[in-house]
Parts: C-alpha cells; sequence; structure tokens
C-alpha cells in the first residue's frame, strides 16, 4: 500500500498510524513524501525511533532510513513479538510518541501475555506530545475499559532538550474481544485531580506552589469543582515544568487538559489559568473527549470490530487525516455530525 505522507495534516502522526496498523493488518506499506510540507522535512528523530523499535520488537522488515529520510517501506511480521526490549534514546524525543504505534500494533498479538518496554531516555513531557501522566491516567484508563491494559512505570522525567527519562511501559496483549468505545455524554464530574511536575533547581521559586494556587482559583471561580493537585519537584538533566489535569466523571468518561508546558515568557500563575481554563472549556461544553484522546483512541475505534463514538469539541485537520488513514486500512466508513459546540465521530 502505497501512501502520500504529505496529504491531510501531513505530519508524524501518518507515519505512527501507518506503521501501526501496518503490522496489526499484516499489510506492507510504502509512505513517499514523509513529512514533505514541514520547515524540515522528512523523518525527525522521533519518528525514526519509533519506526526501528516497532520493527524490532516484531521482527519486521524496515527499509534503511535516518534522520530527513522522505520514504520508507516497512513489511511486517505480525507472527511474532518480543517479550522484553530495551530503547536507549539520547534526546528529549517524546516517549509518548514513540509508545503509539508500538500500542496500536500490539493489538493483533497474542503472545507473550506482557510486553515489557525498557525506556532509558527521552522526554516524559513534550511539546505537541501527549505526556506520560496523561498517556497513565487519561488514555490507558479509557484503553482499559475497552479490554486493552497499558501501564507506565515512571521512575525518572525527562524535559527538552537533554530528556534523561526512565520509564518502563507493560503492553497486556488483549485475550478477549475489545469492547467498543462509546463516549458521547460527559456524566457528572466531581473532582478535577492533577499532576505538576518541576525540576527540582525551581523548588525556590516555589513555581509548582504558584501553579496549583492558580488552578484553583480559576476552577473553583469557574466551577465550584474540588481539585487534589499532587505537587513533584523532580531530579532532572535539564530544567522543564509541566502540569496535567484529568476528571473522571460518573459514568467512565475522563476528561484532560492535555499536557501543558510550562515557557520562558509564560509566568507560574498564567500557566496555571491557561491549564484549568483548557479543561473548564470541555467540561462546561459536555464534551467527553479532548482533542489529545481523540487522536489516541480513533486507531483503536478503528481495529475494534463493533461500532464506536465519540464526542469531541472540534474536528481537527489531525483528527481528518486519522479518519482517512483507517479507513484506507480498514475499508470501515466514518461519519462526523456537527453540531453548535461539539462534533459526534462514529466508526462502523
Amino acid at each position: 500500500m502505497e501512501i502520500d505522507g504529505s496529504f491531510g495534516e501531513g505530519g508524524g502522526s501518518i507515519i505512527r498510524l501507518s506503521a501501526g496498523y501496518s503490522i496489526l493488518f499484516n499489510q506492507p506499506i510504502k509512505i513517499y513524501n514523509i513529512r514533505a510540507n514541514r520547515s524540515k522535512p522528512g523523518l525527525r528523530l522521533q519518528h525514526l525511533l519509533g519506526l526501528k523499535t516497532l520493527a524490532e520488537i516484531t521482527n519486521s522488515n524496515l527499509s534503511d532510513c535516518d534522520i530527513g529520510t522522505n520514504e520508507i517501506i516497512l513489511y511486517p511480521n505480525n507472527h511474532n513479538i518480543k517479550e522484553k526490549l530495551e530503547v536507549n534514546i539520547k534526546t528529549a524525543a517524546s516517549l509518548g510518541l514513540l509508545l503509539q504505534p508500538i500500542q496500536i500494533a500490539c493489538l493483533g498479538f497474542q503472545n507473550p501475555i506482557t510486553l515489557e518496554v525498557i525506556l532509558n531516555g527521552g522526554g516524559t513531557l513534550g511539546k505537541w506530545a501527549p505526556g506520560l501522566d496523561y498517556l497513565k491516567n487519561v488514555t490507558y484508563q479509557i484503553f482499559k475499559k475497552a479490554n486493552y491494559e497499558i501501564n507506565i512505570d515512571i521512575k525518572k522525567y525527562g524535559f527538552y532538550p537533554k530528556g534523561g527519562a526512565k520509564t518502563t511501559c507493560y503492553i497486556t496483549l488483549p485475550k478477549k474481544e475489545l469492547n467498543p468505545i462509546i463516549l458521547t455524554e460527559l456524566g457528572n464530574i466531581h473532582l478535577i485531580n492533577g499532576n505538576l511536575v518541576c525540576s527540582e533547581k525551581l523548588k525556590n521559586a516555589r513555581v509548582l506552589e504558584r501553579i496549583k494556587t492558580s488552578i484553583e482559583k480559576e476552577i473553583i471561580r469557574e466551577m465550584n469543582i474540588d481539585t487534589e493537585l499532587s505537587l513533584k519537584y523532580v531530579d532532572s538533566l535539564s530544567i522543564g515544568v509541566g502540569v496535567c489535569l484529568w476528571a473522571n466523571s460518573d459514568n467512565g468518561a475522563v476528561i484532560s487538559s492535555g499536557t501543558i508546558l510550562g515557557e520562558k515568557n509564560i509566568s507560574s500563575e498564567e500557566l496555571g489559568n491557561n491549564t484549568a481554563k483548557k479543561i473548564i472549556r470541555y467540561i462546561k461544553n459536555r464534551v467527553p473527549v479532548d482533542n489529545y484522546l481523540s487522536d489516541q483512541l480513533l486507531p483503536i475505534m478503528g481495529y475494534i470490530k463493533k461500532s464506536s463514538k465519540i464526542k469531541v469539541l472540534e474536528i481537527t485537520n489531525h483528527t481528518r487525516t486519522n479518519l482517512e488513514l483507517i479507513k484506507l486500512f480498514t475499508h470501515r466508513d466514518y461519519t462526523i455530525e456537527n453540531k453548535k459546540n461539539h462534533s459526534i465521530i462514529e466508526l462502523y
């Protein structure tokens, strides 16, 4: 199957989803024009690491590729998978993005019972990527309800540019048919949880305490919902700040702010305020699936035999690209129903 890597959103998600689906459906692929419309076209390090790790775990055949490569061929092997793999990462490449094609591919394997991926290095939090706290408390909680269990043990946090994280991911291969994902109602929210992570070097400036106070003030002002926020000052190679809020509703939905990173020109108070506003917007619009979660759920929904349906705040170019890729591999159709303050995506 030939895939134009520049179509639609034209980013790394085309590589991740296509490579994962290639293994899952035993479909050889050729991706060309990889990230052709980006300022730095071709594979970046995190895409390269993801592809090579996926090929190694599944004993698949990946064409020679490097940073900047604009065309790859993958011949899948969906019969064997390694029980344990150790990956060494010398930069702050996103671990969340690296794991995505692996978690897609593993849906099709039944042995071993659990796959252990040891990640030495990389970033637990990164820009435009799901942080590991987010995956752990949001994405993988929804996966679990669908009968797909993934657990992450974060031993050390890693920030841009040096990374240096220490993480182990355990993927339990599904033995039972996956349940359809139906998330169209938010339900009631009584508590907002959060992990606030920051380098120890910023402890004297009380960065996390200031972020926490700002989050609590905004949530009380807008929603009057209780909060339970965990503050972690961590030993890390690079200085960084990351915040993730999430809330479990009484009907099984998990809504989140996504992973929000600190930046030099944004104060701690502003960061806290912005993060709170993100999750408040979803709650006020009664939307149970945030934009980051939809990108994680759609590939799994494409594999589940029964139809799945989710309500999202907006249909991004990213979402449309993923839906078209899923249709290409699975020949399943989808509908998008646009309403005033949300959209419904259904995969048949």
